[in-house]
């Protein structure tokens, strides 16, 4: 079982990136994907996560209304578009796995991809 997350960059302040996680080997649609990130210095943070199926959504909310985290579970993968960038986002950004409840803490997730740095400039 294998996540691969894509799609991070340098951005300016307000732009916007899509984040990708592809589950090799896992399928999405059983699991509750979440992305959590960490910045330089700081502890990882729950960032968003979508249940099984698409079902139900939520977000940290110093990243509600401007992040986004959807499902294709045709290409079994999990994006996170992110708007209106802050220099606060400089982080790198995991995805991560798990299956039965949701969960907001990194502990319970049992499956996670490497990470794609996301750097804001201002």
């Amino acid at each position: 079982v294998q996540l691969q997350a894509s799609g991070g960059g340098l951005v300016q302040a307000g732009g916007s990136l899509r984040l990708s996680c592809a589950g090799l080997g896992r399928i999405f649609s059983d699991s509750n994907v979440a992305w959590f990130r960490q910045a330089p210095g700081k502890v990882r943070e729950f960032v968003a996560v979508i249940t099984r199926r698409g079902g139900w959504r939520d977000y940290a909310e110093s990243v509600k209304g401007r992040f986004t985290i959807s499902g294709n579970y045709a290409q079994n993968t999990v994006s996170l578009q992110i708007n209106s960038l802050k220099p606060e986002d400089t982080a790198v950004y995991y995805c991560a796995a798990k299956s039965g409840v949701v969960a907001y803490s990194e502990r319970e997730y049992d499956y996670w991809g490497q990470g794609t740095q996301v750097t804001v400039s201002s």
